[in-house]
This record gives structure tokens, sequence and C-alpha cells, in this order.
């Protein structure tokens, strides 16, 4: 049995006509139309949606792609069914005020740095960019210092972006990478070589390493962090001299893991608190 629509059908919802065309609907409405239908449906596909929308598919594939393109929806390429994307759990979480990033990673990152000495942060991802929503600086002496509360940096642009890539399906994960390639080339170290052989271990060993690319003697170590449906939201990381990172590699890896799972524990326990 199907499970109901999680929308009510009333004259003015779109599956009751397929006039795609009638010039009184905007496309922001369409687009609603589309993310309303994906929420509520048990088959996601592009058929399904576009019949439940009464929109043409050509139209629904377009405006899907918009969706898609700016972390809305995002599309399995096995199964060919669609999803909300990250930047809905993203938006969700801010329209809530007893949700706050901060609150949520704050002991994990206090953690880090008490136990390792270094700067941690953590990120969330929003299109093909990592926000840095909140940081902690340890009581070593050098710390790295080039990211701020706010601060916005490509995927691909240190660890934490590595981490992220890796964690995402195939599909997204080479969408990303024709929307960095640009920014990126303000960094000639992160040639496509070395981002691809970055991913590779990140995806082999579930933690990135990135050393002399940004800043030279310095480095990064991250890990992602993903929602209860596996779905990279973010990434926790901790910068650091590249020499530091070496010499403590596996350790910090490990201890960054923990916390990411914390980490998501804490988002899954929301999600369901939501429903």
């Amino acid at each position: 049995m199907r499970r109901a629509a999680a929308f009510s059908m009333t004259s003015s919802d779109p599956s009751v006509s397929t006039q795609d065309d009638n010039a009184a609907v905007s496309p922001v409405e369409r687009a609603i139309w589309i993310l309303k239908a994906v929420a509520g449906l048990e088959d996601k596909r592009l058929t399904d949606i576009a019949r439940h929308c009464g929109l043409h598919k050509t139209t629904a594939l377009r405006l899907i792609g918009i969706l898609e393109k700016e972390g809305l929806l995002r599309r399995d390429p096995d199964t060919r069914q669609y999803a909300l994307g990250p930047e809905v759990a993203r938006l969700g979480l801010a329209a809530r005020e007893l949700v706050d990033w901060r609150a949520i990673v704050r002991p994990a990152l206090m953690h880090l740095s008490s136990r390792w000495g270094d700067t941690s942060i953590f990120s969330v991802l929003s299109n093909v960019e990592l926000v840095c929503v909140d940081l902690q600086t340890g009581a070593y002496p050098i710390q790295a210092n080039y990211q701020q509360v706010g601060s916005r940096r490509s995927l691909g642009a240190g660890s934490s972006g590595i981490a992220v890539l890796a964690a995402l399906p195939e599909e997204a994960r080479r969408a990303a990478f024709q929307r960095i390639t640009g920014p990126l080339e303000q960094f000639p170290e992160i040639t496509p070589a070395v981002l691809d052989e970055r991913v590779t271990f990140a995806q082999t060993h579930g933690y990135s390493t990135l050393l002399n690319a940004v800043v030279p003697e310095m480095g990064g170590i991250a890990v992602p962090v993903r929602d209860a449906t596996g779905w990279p939201v973010g990434a926790l990381s901790m910068p650091s001299l590249a020499s530091r990172i070496l010499a403590r590699e596996e350790e910090m890896a490990a201890s960054l893991k923990e916390e990411a799972a914390r980490i998501e524990q804490a988002i899954s326990a929301l999600a369901i608190r939501a429903r």
C-alpha cells in the first residue's frame, strides 16, 4: 500500500491539472510542488513526480535540475529515485530556534582541542562550499587562524572539503567537481590529479588529509559528518602544522571519527523528534 502524500489535494494543488503551461503559475510555485511531492510520495522517479504535480516531464526535469544544483534535491543513480537534499535539512534546522549547530558541535570541538592542542572546526555543507559554523582553539602556541566563524571555502580547498567530496555519491561528486574547478584555480597545488588522489585516500581510510597545499607547512585532517540518510551535511576538521598531523595522523583520525559519530547521533535524534 502506498503512503499518502504529505500535502493535501485541494483545488489549487498541481495534480488536479496537467496544464503545466498555465501562465498564472510561477516557476517558484512549480518548484515548491516538486519539493512537496518528493517529501510525500513513495515512488519518486521523474515520471512519478511529473505526473503527481501535473507537469510535463521536460518542465519537471528542468526544475529538478535547478533544485539539485542548489542542494535541495538529490538523485540516487542506482534507483533513479529523488530525495530531499542536504540544503533542505540545513534550512529546516536553521528554521527551528531550538536547534543550534554550535550547541550540537561545541562539546566535540572542546574535547578535540583539549586533547590535541590544535584548533578544531565544524563546517556545514552549502551547495559546493563549506561554511564554518564553530571552532575551538587549542593550547599549542602555533594555531591555524585562517578560518573564522562564517567563512566559506570551496569543496576541495582543504581537508574538510575533500572529506565531504569523498562521502558524496559518485554522481553528486562528479557534478561538484565541475562546479569547483574555477574556485580551485587559486590553489595551484590542488591539481585535479591531487584532488582525485586525496578523495580516493579518504574513501579508503574514512578520513582526509591535505598538507602543504593551501598554506606552506600547514595542513588539515578531517572526517565527514552525515545525516540519518548517510548524506554528508558537513565536516569535522583540525588544521595544524603539517608535521604535527604526520606524527599523530591515525590517532587524530580515530578521535575525529569518534566525535563525528556523536554529532551524527545528535542529528539523528533531532530528525526523529521533528517527525
